[in-house]
């Protein structure tokens, strides 16, 4: 199958799942099951940055030095963007973190406002993690099936939470979905731009899969990880521990039967 059309299907079914699986589970599971499915998240964006794209970065690269020092350099960035509210959007100061719903009460009753914002942020989100599944493509159809499964781990419980806010926006069940929907297309246009630009770009590839490591690593370690960490009884840690490495497992498990080699 062209390369293309593995970018436009992983876009495609990635944002159909993670937005489909968001509402159900906003709709049907109970609030505190929600840090279980971040759990799983952070285990499978860690598996994919140390397992597959930092690995296959140092294999291909002739200046470790420099590629550690793009990594370390997006790292910076990301926070910097998170910081001027660009890079991913916050549902406010509620204490159970990012992608959990007990912090979408803050927006009640705002007149839309706050679920307008979702989706502009989650837009322009979805556009960057298109460009980063393009990218990861082009480098190697394996990685890239692999960097596609980890930003959709990502994504559910992200999407729950964003799903909360829009109801609680005032938007309908309905209304809500739709909205997610068509935000998550952003991802195809990322994936387009992403394609036909680095196609012709070869050696931007590495660059762009070096910025999606310390991307997906961000998010892991400075947003999902800490609204865990607030959750300090014993099961609950056990819980946290078993199912981030339930989402490392995974993406080796995904790792393995594509073969892909160190």
């Amino acid at each position: 199958m062209p390369v293309l059309a593995w970018i436009l299907a992983a876009c495609l079914a990635g944002g159909l799942i993670s937005v489909l699986l968001a509402s159900v589970v906003a709709f049907r599971v109970q609030a505190r099951l929600v840090p279980v499915l971040v759990s799983y998240a952070v285990g499978a964006l860690l598996g994919a940055v140390f397992l597959d794209i930092v690995p296959h970065l140092f294999e291909e690269t002739k200046d470790p030095g420099a590629t550690a020092s793009l990594i370390l350099a997006g790292l910076l960035g990301f926070f910097v963007l998170e910081k001027l509210l660009l890079w991913r959007h916050h549902h406010g100061g509620g204490e159970e973190g990012e992608g959990v719903p007990g912090h979408a009460h803050g927006h009640d009753h705002d007149a839309g406002r706050s679920g307008w914002m979702i989706i502009v942020g989650d837009s322009f989100h979805n556009f960057t993690d298109g460009v980063i599944i393009a990218g990861a493509f082009l480098a190697d159809v394996r990685l890239g099936v692999v960097t596609a499964a980890a930003i959709v781990a990502h994504e559910i419980p992200q999407e729950v939470g964003d799903f909360l806010v829009l109801l609680n926006s005032g938007f309908s069940k309905a209304r809500a979905l739709a909205l997610n929907a068509a935000s998550s297309l952003a991802a195809v246009a990322g994936a387009l731009l992403g394609y036909f630009t680095l196609s012709a770009a070869q050696e931007w590839v590495p660059r762009i899969l070096a910025i999606a490591a310390a991307g997906m690593l961000y998010v892991a370690v400075a947003d999902l990880i800490p609204g865990l960490q607030r959750r300090t009884r014993l099961a609950e840690t056990v819980a946290q521990v078993a199912f981030i490495g339930l989402g490392i497992l995974t993406l080796w498990g995904v790792h393995v039967a594509l073969g892909h080699r160190h």
